[in-house]
């Protein structure tokens, strides 16, 4: 039976009265921080106290006794830390696994857009998270994802107008808009982009942006439309001139793009208020060697920010960003989210709180259960490949096709020309985007040059953002193999050679994610990343990761659809 209006009134009654009675020292707290030195995000300076926490709330800072008791003296507590923008399915691994691998680091909340998994299941995509996510340890909000296709050239698993998306900003972990990629077509005042920020703006949420390199007229439109951030700046002159309009800064030093460096000048007076770190995009490697957003306040005091700001562009800023006003601060009121170090210069995470539990110390985390999913979710999330079985005639067209040429180093490409073959030699490689969601049998075929490939074949359903399977090969009877193992896997990594794969990392979950914990999910990934070079993937590239964004049909200059290959520039097919 569910409890009555009354009953959940005075059951809140009874808890409020219960911290006000901590915080005036009238009965104990359940946690106090003893002798502790903490960051003030509201005056910007260490301050010495107790902090006592009851009902998961910071009761207040002074002298406290508590249920349970640690001290602090000779560390610092800050807290916990905030991603104000990150897609989750770039771990590679299910929330639950992303939360363990984070946690340690410090994080406490993250923002996610899940747009990667909506382009494959649509709505029920959105939904498999937001159960997947549910009670973590970790706070998982949501952006709704505003660009699914990313663009209609794309052939990805569904297509999400603001009608489609509209219910779920009722949802109470849903902040707002994601990242608006489609910036040409608010720029024009196309209708189904302008469409979903009114609807989100009706529902009174945040929009954010994602407009490289925009300027001018064209920049004062699209921020005029509603947009309020962006994360894309690769500069500070970028970054600065959005600033000065009213945007929000969202730092972001993940593992496909890194910014830090060239923005770190933002972390001043003068800027830092517009401020806030994100990741985009984490690798288990990644998270694994380098951390989480720990990483990036680490190394911003490290290129010479101050430390408290470093801290509260970590927490405090995209809290206050999000409306998420009861975190992101130690305080009375808000959450007991506390990361404690060692010290500024080492920036050692021996323990993390959340909600005033102990849930790391000394990077160990304290179990928790898997949320529950509803079955047909799972059982729609690992059916996802509508593909029949293909042959190498289906890779095989002797007529003229556009080469691909990559950039050393980075993930935007050049016309290389035209092919009619295939050129080991002059690393002249066929490159095809199989379409897998629907079983249209649409295959679109190319070149590619500068992946440095001599033998075999790499596939991945992995391929921004429809993620339909893109192979690279040698030959197309590997190429044809490689993608009949991915669909067998329903999804994943694979390098095949002389009939065989020689490594293969399996992505069940939407073709996108792994069952398998994070470490064993590097370790296979790393294993096939050493067996792709063996077979001689060029040094610096990336062998999956780089190749999956030449899919990605917003990138200049050529990239690969499964209608073939396409000039971004001239937005036509060569």
């Amino acid at each position: 039976m569910s409890e009555s209006y009354a009953g959940k009134i005075n059951r809140k009654l009874l808890k409020k009265r219960r911290i006000i009675d901590a915080a005036a020292g009238r009965e104990p707290a359940d946690l106090v921080l003893k002798n502790a030195t903490y960051v003030n995000v509201f005056s910007n300076e260490l301050c010495h106290a107790d902090i006592a926490v009851a009902e998961g709330l910071i009761v207040g800072m002074g002298k406290y006794a508590g249920t349970v008791e640690h001290d602090c003296t000779g560390k610092i507590v800050l807290p916990g830390f905030l991603d104000a923008h990150i897609h989750l399915e770039s771990s590679l691994v299910s929330p639950k696994e992303f939360v363990k691998a984070v946690l340690p680091h410090g994080t406490t909340t993250v923002i996610t857009d899940p747009h990667e998994i909506a382009n494959v299941m649509g709505t029920d995509g959105i939904e498999y998270m937001l159960q997947a996510t549910e009670d973590l340890p970790v706070d998982v909000r949501f952006m709704l994802p505003s660009c699914v296709p990313a663009t209609p050239l794309d052939e990805s698993g569904a297509v999400l107008d603001y009608r489609a998306i509209d219910s779920f900003y009722d949802h109470p972990r849903v902040q707002g808009l994601a990242e608006m990629m489609n910036f040409v077509g608010i720029i024009a005042g196309d209708d189904q982009p302008v469409e979903k920020i009114v609807a989100a703006q009706a529902h009174h949420k945040k929009i954010d942006g994602h407009a490289p390199d925009l300027q001018g007229n064209d920049l004062n439109a699209y921020i005029a439309a509603g947009v309020y951030s962006d994360h894309e700046c690769h500069d500070l002159s970028d970054a600065i001139a959005k600033l000065e309009r009213g945007q929000f800064i969202m730092i972001r030093e993940g593992t496909a793009a890194r910014n830090l460096e060239a923005l770190v000048p933002l972390l001043c007076d003068k800027y830092s208020e517009r401020c806030m770190f994100c990741t985009d995009d984490k690798h288990p490697n990644d998270l694994l060697e380098k951390g989480h957003i720990d990483y990036i306040v680490k190394k911003a005091i490290s290129l010479g920010a101050d430390p408290i700001t470093a801290v509260k562009v970590a927490c405090h800023n995209a809290a206050r960003y999000f409306l998420l006003n009861n975190r992101g601060a130690i305080a009375p009121g808000y959450l007991g989210d506390f990361v404690v170090i060692d010290s500024f210069q080492d920036f050692n995470i021996e323990k993390v709180y959340k909600r005033g539990e102990l849930m790391v110390e000394n990077g160990q985390v304290r179990d928790f259960p898997a949320p529950q999913i509803e079955q047909y979710l799972v059982d729609r999330a690992h059916s996802t490949f509508h593909v029949g079985t293909l042959t190498a005639e289906d890779f095989t067209d002797h007529r003229p096709r556009g080469i691909i040429g990559m950039v050393p180093g980075e993930i935007t490409t050049v016309d290389a020309g035209y092919s009619d073959r295939i050129d080991v030699e002059y690393d002249v490689l066929k490159i095809a985007v199989v379409e897998r969601h629907k079983n249209t049998h649409h295959i679109g075929i190319g070149f590619l040059q500068g992946y440095g490939l001599k033998s075999g074949a790499v596939a991945t359903s992995i391929s921004h953002d429809s993620h339909n399977i893109i192979v690279v090969g040698t030959n197309e009877a590997d190429m044809a193999a490689a993608v009949n193992r991915v669909v067998e896997l329903n999804g994943g990594i694979v390098v095949w050679d002389q009939g065989a794969p020689l490594a293969e990392v399996p992505l069940a979950i939407a073709g996108i994610m792994s069952d398998e914990p994070l470490v064993t999910v590097n370790e296979k990934l790393e294993a096939a990343k050493a067996k792709a070079f063996a077979l001689g993937v060029s040094p610096g590239v990336d062998p999956f990761m780089t190749l999956s964004f030449m899919a990605l049909p917003v990138i200049p200059s050529l990239r690969i659809t499964t209608r073939g290959v396409f000039d971004v520039s001239s937005q036509s097919y060569v």
